[in-house]
């Protein structure tokens, strides 16, 4: 798996299908409701399953757990218990892996250290506050409901016990919901632990008490209070917007009815404690010891109301990630009214896709039988992606494409509020682009079928309506499934107004569009890789090896020598070379390659900067379909922002990896905070070639 996505890592597009896993990979499953509702922009609430699996004996975890999805539904969310089963985690459980991980004899406890044993043994066990924090930001969810958190263990200046969580909430950037911290632990000394990690606290409702899960007071005040679930949506999304890379943990106090039972549970809590200790019970099974204890000392009570807690953590935490959704959705409706009447320093015209994977739970898929599976449903397209990027990097890009007038395309508009989808026109009578793709479980392509034919209905006569926001541009970007005569037309236009084009082919056979006249000597960049950039070698009439070579050195000699011809005319040729990294010829210009458009013709000496890959591992990769836009869109950005060589290309590296992070081709979290290459270390230095 690790090499295949790393061969993929700047491919795009159609020509990637056959590894396009959507809410599968090797090692993350996402549920089909949870995929789809996150495609949607719908609201989705994360869900442990360490309450299932070691808080709460069985069948009240069971029940527990069922009742807190159906709580969640209620609100209008979808749930997403994330645990795991035999070495994958689960993000989204059925009813049989609940009923599973409820009756599972010697079931794991889950936590960020342990996920690489638990999933190398193939075990199963019950994600913590930590792990499925994980799994959740993965998957895209802001949202995670659950009990109580880990803290810092009383005495914990002295023997370092502080749970994961703490430090889980400083490094990743998600909304816990819980009842607060445990009395078993030390709270002060936990709060100033979060305060140190920059986790900021909050208390959901009018009390600025921080609470002790069973008890609504700790004795310590929280440093901030909201009281609505739209003022609790306002600091998630801040603090999403301000890309900090650290979490929100939002206390909500145990309701007022069971908070009646607080004092008889906290001292049944405390004299566990000292039996634990007397016993010297230590580490992880300090908790579930206690809990099991208190459940007995108060006749069942602190089990009921350790029930309640969670059911009101689940209704809060609905309600705020509902608020949460609505409010992206108002946002990105404003930002689209306003896309209207922007002129847009951007252009990008190319395709839409609508995409299902069915993906198979056999290695081997049997014809003209029903094979056990999944359908998941995604949004793609080269010419899309690259729009979407470059709208979460700070541009406004008018998108021009074609959808048909039918329920994918409603699918379509919904999903891209957040771009200028001013120039999409629906065409009655016409299907929008679809494909399907059957895979193995092993991520093998067994078939596709593609129903692309509207991409033909991007024609000249529909993109010639946008000639005056075409002529006043700084660039316009096409891409390869457009007719070849609505790229000759834009080619024409760009040579007439000194328009920049960048030409993003989608495979090798459609790579050769612009080369099939001379429409290709108007265009400023190209981003082939190394199969695309041989078939526009073959269109101009020059030599190319007969294969393509296996070694880094064979390829870089290879590229540079077919990137030559190129340059005559295009200012700037970018090689996506896989596992291998990217090749950036041009102008070479004080040790650098200069990508800023020329202002006039001159002669010019050419050279080439090589930048390694990223290194990516099957554990990061989720989704390899949208990688090469993500790349190419942030490398746009670069350009247009007026940024020097190596940050234009590191931005672009480092889209490409949120992309395989995320189930979704271009990854929501893509803002120019997320790929400032100031904030990553040790990048390597580019190689430089002369080309002569």
């Amino acid at each position: 798996m690790m090499n295949r996505a790393c061969s993929l890592i700047l491919r795009r597009g159609i020509s990637s299908h056959h590894c396009r896993l959507g809410k599968h990979d090797s090692l993350f499953r996402i549920h089909p409701s949870v995929f789809q509702a996150l495609a949607d922009n719908k609201p989705v609430v994360a869900l442990e399953s360490t309450i299932i699996t070691h808080g709460m004996p069985y069948p009240h975890n069971l029940s527990t757990a069922t009742e807190v999805e159906a709580i969640v539904r209620a609100e209008g969310a979808t749930p997403a218990t994330v645990g795991v089963i035999e070495g994958k985690v689960h993000i989204g459980l059925s009813s049989e892996e609940l009923d599973f991980l409820s009756q599972f004899k010697t079931p794991v406890k889950v936590s960020r250290r342990d996920l690489p044993y638990v999933i190398s043994k193939r075990l199963s066990g019950g994600t913590t506050v930590s792990a499925t924090m994980i799994a959740a930001h993965r998957a895209g969810i802001s949202v995670f409901v659950t009990g109580g958190i880990g803290g810092v263990h009383r005495d914990g200046e002295n023997s370092l016990d502080i749970s994961a969580d703490l430090t889980e909430l400083g490094r990743t950037p998600i909304a816990v919901v819980s009842a607060g911290v445990k009395s078993i632990l030390d709270i002060g000394r936990t709060l100033e632990f979060l305060e140190t990690q920059g986790v900021c606290v909050a208390t959901y409702g009018s009390s600025k008490h921080f609470p002790a899960f069973f008890s609504p007071q700790s004795g310590f005040n929280s440093p901030h209070h909201v009281c609505t679930p739209e003022e609790a949506a306002e600091l998630i999304a801040s603090t999403l917007s301000l890309g900090l890379e650290s979490g929100v943990l939002l206390a909500v106090p145990i309701p007022v009815q069971q908070a009646a039972t607080g004092q008889q549970i906290e001292d049944a809590i405390q004299a566990a404690v000292k039996e634990a200790s007397d016993s010297r019970i230590t580490g992880r099974d300090v908790t579930p010891y206690i809990l099991q204890k208190v459940n007995e000392l108060t006749k069942g009570k602190s089990l009921q109301a350790n029930i309640a807690l969670i059911h009101n953590n689940a209704r809060v935490g609905s309600k705020i990630a509902s608020a949460l959704s609505k409010r992206q959705k108002s946002r990105s409706t404003s930002q689209q009214k306003g896309n209207l009447d922007t002129k847009s320093d951007v252009v990008v015209i190319g395709g839409i896709n609508v995409d299902f994977i069915a993906k198979g739970k056999t290695k081997t898929l049997l014809f003209g039988q029903t094979n056990p599976g999944s359908v998941c449903q995604s949004f793609g397209g080269v010419g899309r992606n690259i729009a979407d990027s470059l709208s979460r990097l700070g541009h406004c890009p008018l998108f021009i494409s074609a959808t048909g007038n039918d329920s994918h395309s409603e699918a379509v508009f919904n999903y891209c509020k957040h771009m200028n989808t001013s120039g999409v026109v629906k065409l009655k009578e016409q299907s929008t682009a679809t494909y399907c793709a059957v895979i193995t479980d092993n991520g093998d392509l067994s078939l596709g079928l593609g129903d692309m034919d509207i991409h033909q209905q991007i024609t000249e006569q529909y993109v010639s309506q946008f000639e005056n926001q075409l002529s006043c541009s700084t660039l316009v970007g096409l891409d390869g499934n457009l007719p070849v005569t609505t790229i000759n037309y834009v080619c024409s236009l760009a040579k007439k107004h000194h328009i920049n084009v960048w030409y993003e082919p989608t495979d090798s056979d459609k790579a050769c569009k612009p080369f099939l006249s001379e429409a290709w000597k108007s265009l400023s960049y190209a981003s082939p890789n190394l199969s695309e950039l041989y078939s526009m070698n073959k269109t101009l009439g020059i030599p190319v090896p007969k294969e393509l070579p296996d070694s880094l050195e064979e390829t870089l000699k290879v590229a540079v020598a077919l990137s030559r011809p190129l340059l005559e005319h295009l200012h700037s040729v970018i090689v996506t070379l896989g596992a291998h990294g990217v090749l950036v010829c041009g102008e070479h210009k004080v040790g650098s390659i200069n990508l800023q458009p020329r202002k006039q013709e001159r002669k010019r000496e050419l050279g080439a900067l090589y930048y390694p890959a990223l290194n990516v591992t099957a554990q990061e990769t989720m989704n390899v379909s949208g990688a090469g836009d993500s790349l190419a869109g942030a490398l746009i950005a670069g350009i247009l922002q007026n940024r020097d060589t190596n940050s234009c290309v590191r931005m672009g590296l480092l889209a490409a990896r949120l992309s395989l992070a995320s189930p979704h081709p271009i990854a929501p979290s893509l803002s120019l905070n997320a790929v400032d290459p100031q904030k990553h270390q040790n990048w390597p230095e580019p190689t430089f070639i002369q080309i002569v």
